[in-house]
């Protein structure tokens, strides 16, 4: 009778259930995004993952499972859908979409089959999470003309070129040397970088949120950061396409130069962040000072 009640016990266990599906969809999406060859966004929904897991398990004993028929519906179709093009991978850039809607969206079903539509605002932090991690990107090249960024990349790096002491001219997106040039293209305008750095923003606004004043600065931060490192990787493969290195070229563009680019953007944010959390202790005096002078008043 005892091992016939342990057997059974995963069968009335609802949230047995949702983390046996929950760990067989992400270790699906993973591997897919693994096999895809996007480190860079692995690693996002790795370290978004991370946060959502701690975010619940901050407040696992508050969350209300009670969901309903159309909500449980709508998320077993959603999960069917994320596991169908699991199988049958959709060509071309629709396999790309696909590797970075699929968290959200699995996440979102996993939210509909665990609380329903009415407990879904339970789960808003996570799914703001997921969804920075991977959607804007493909909302961005869908929605919006990335060009005029791809010219603003190129006119920043020329003047970093320019200061450098190099004869350099800009040509619309064509940065031009003596000996040759590149065309800054729009999948180099720095998008994904920006994008990454803003999910960073995002899961630190929602996990260590800093004063509230300060707190529409992060993402500034973020985007200005991921665009300036770009100008200037996009500058240093000028250089190196002029001088005909086509390894060296290789490496820094497509290669695992361009991680080391992403991963100088992730330290500088990180230092940011750091010291927006942490001021300088003449700072801190400072704001103790107006602090007790308004306790006066």
């Amino acid at each position: 009778m005892k091992a016939t009640r342990i057997l059974n016990q995963p069968l009335t266990n609802p949230q047995l259930w949702l983390l046996g599906i929950s760990g067989g969809l992400v270790a699906i999406l993973l591997t897919i995004i693994w096999k895809a060859g996007d480190d860079s966004h692995l690693g996002m929904i790795v370290l978004s993952l991370f946060a959502v897991v701690s975010l619940l398990g901050d407040k696992k004993h508050k969350l209300k499972l009670e969901s309903d028929i159309i909500s449980s519906v709508i998320g077993t179709v959603l999960i069917a859908i994320v596991l169908w093009y699991s199988i049958h991978f959709p060509p071309g850039k629709l396999f790309a979409v696909y590797t970075h809607v699929a968290p959200f969206v699995a996440a979102l079903a996993i939210s509909l089959l665990a609380s329903g539509l009415k407990g879904l605002k339970q789960y808003w932090q996570e799914l703001v999470i997921l969804f920075f991690a991977s959607v804007p990107k493909v909302l961005i090249f869908a929605l919006l003309n990335v060009k005029p960024l791809s010219v603003l990349t190129a006119k920043l790096s020329t003047l970093i070129l320019w200061y450098a002491g190099f004869e350099v001219y800009l040509q619309d997106v064509y940065i031009n040397l003596p000996t040759g040039g590149i065309k800054v293209a729009e999948n180099c305008a720095g998008i994904e970088w920006i994008c990454h750095l803003l999910g960073l923003s995002v899961i630190g606004l929602l996990m260590f949120p800093p004063e509230r004043k300060k707190r529409i600065l992060v993402p500034i931060v973020a985007v200005i950061i991921a665009f300036i490192v770009n100008a200037v990787r996009v500058a240093i493969l000028a250089v190196i396409a002029a001088n005909q290195h086509q390894q060296a070229f290789k490496f820094w563009h497509v290669g695992d130069g361009s991680l080391i680019f992403g991963m100088i953007t992730v330290i500088l944010f990180g230092l940011f962040y750091w010291f927006l959390l942490n001021p300088p202790e003449s700072k801190k005096r400072e704001l103790q000072g107006l602090k007790a002078n308004e306790d006066l008043e």
